[in-house]
């Protein structure tokens, strides 16, 4: 398998899907296509990717061009890595918050791009943004207290963490207390086992 990704620094869609090839241990190459680099970029990166945009997962002889597509490829081909919960109730709340995290919280996306290059600060947030923290804190909340924790659909690690990484860092990067937005401790400590993660780590130290 190979995984076409961009900027590590920059590309959120592409560290999600790389998290979780990481932790089902799949032997995979990394090609690396610099963002942002004007007349270089997008040649670059359509010479993988049908759709133009990374991340791109070639194996078996097609291009799987969509992050969330290429997770749920990755669920059915490592089946004991729990990528999903067992049960169907965790499973079905834990693709919908993946879900939601893949097509929403555009405000907080554009706000507080993912940059980890950038020290820790803390710029005020628009009300939109902050509607979006405070979605994202209800959402925490309520699938770690469903389900018991320490991760959203129980206690493997799977697909919903890894769409929610990118967000922890966020957190991190733009300074965001989470107890300002009606956490009262879950979420807080969910964001920071995130980072907390080998996968995470070893993302963040290439980047």
């Amino acid at each position: 398998m190979e995984l076409v990704i961009g900027t590590r620094k920059w590309s959120s869609w592409s560290m999600r899907p790389w998290l979780v090839l990481k932790h089902v241990g799949a032997d995979f190459t990394e090609t690396l296509v610099e963002l942002r680099e004007e007349g270089v970029t997008q040649p670059a990166i359509a010479a993988h990717s049908p759709s133009g945009l990374v991340p791109a997962l070639k194996t078996d002889g097609i291009v799987i061009w969509d992050s969330l597509a290429i997770c749920e490829f990755l669920a059915e081909r490592f089946p004991q890595a729990r990528l999903w919960p067992q049960d169907p109730h965790a499973r079905a709340l834990a693709r919908a918050a993946a879900c939601e995290m893949h097509s929403g919280f555009q405000s907080l996306r554009g706000e507080c791009p993912l940059a980890l290059d950038v020290a820790p600060h803390r710029p005020s947030l628009s009300p939109a943004t902050e509607a979006n923290v405070r979605r994202i804190v209800r959402l925490w909340s309520d699938l770690l207290n469903r389900f018991g924790g320490p991760f959203l659909g129980g206690p493997d690690w799977g697909v919903a963490d890894a769409f929610y990484t990118p967000v922890a860092s966020r957190f991190h990067t733009y300074g965001v207390r989470l107890s300002d937005y009606g956490d009262l401790g879950a979420a807080g400590a969910y964001c920071e086992r995130l980072l907390e993660t080998p996968e995470f780590q070893a993302w963040a130290a290439g980047a």
